[in-house]
Parts: C-alpha cells; sequence; structure tokens
C-alpha cells in the first residue's frame, strides 16, 4: 500500500510540475490561431462591433432577492 501511495505523490507533483506549463501552451496556441485568422481576415467581431448592437435587458428577479437589504 505504501508503493503505491508512493506513486500516488510523485504522480500528483508531477502533474503539478507539469500544469503551468500545459496551461502556457495551451494559451500560446490560442493566440497563434487568433492572429492567423487574422491575417487571414477571419478575425471574431471586436468589442467595438459587439457595442453597436442593441443590448437586450432582461429581468432577473431572482437576483434581486438576495440584494435586499
Amino acid at each position: 500500500m505504501n508503493l503505491f501511495l508512493n506513486y500516488l505523490v510523485v504522480a500528483a507533483l508531477f502533474a503539478l510540475v507539469l500544469l503551468p506549463t500545459g496551461l502556457g501552451i495551451a494559451r500560446e496556441r490560442r493566440i497563434d490561431r487568433q492572429l492567423r485568422d487574422a491575417a487571414r481576415g477571419e478575425a471574431e467581431p471586436t468589442e467595438t462591433e459587439s457595442a453597436a448592437r442593441p443590448v437586450t435587458a432582461t429581468r432577473r428577479p431572482h437576483l434581486r432577492i438576495w440584494a435586499r437589504v
């Protein structure tokens, strides 16, 4: 049982060390994909374009219940 726990601890530490690296690689790939799409002219709408659209207000009465003081 101790051997299994030792292997489990080593695997957990290995995952903790590699997690930031994996997240960084995923972020870099996302940025590269966005740059490639922008160079092709397939960019997503920017904030100014989305700000030009009208905003529809929705009533959410369940959110106001906890805010009453």
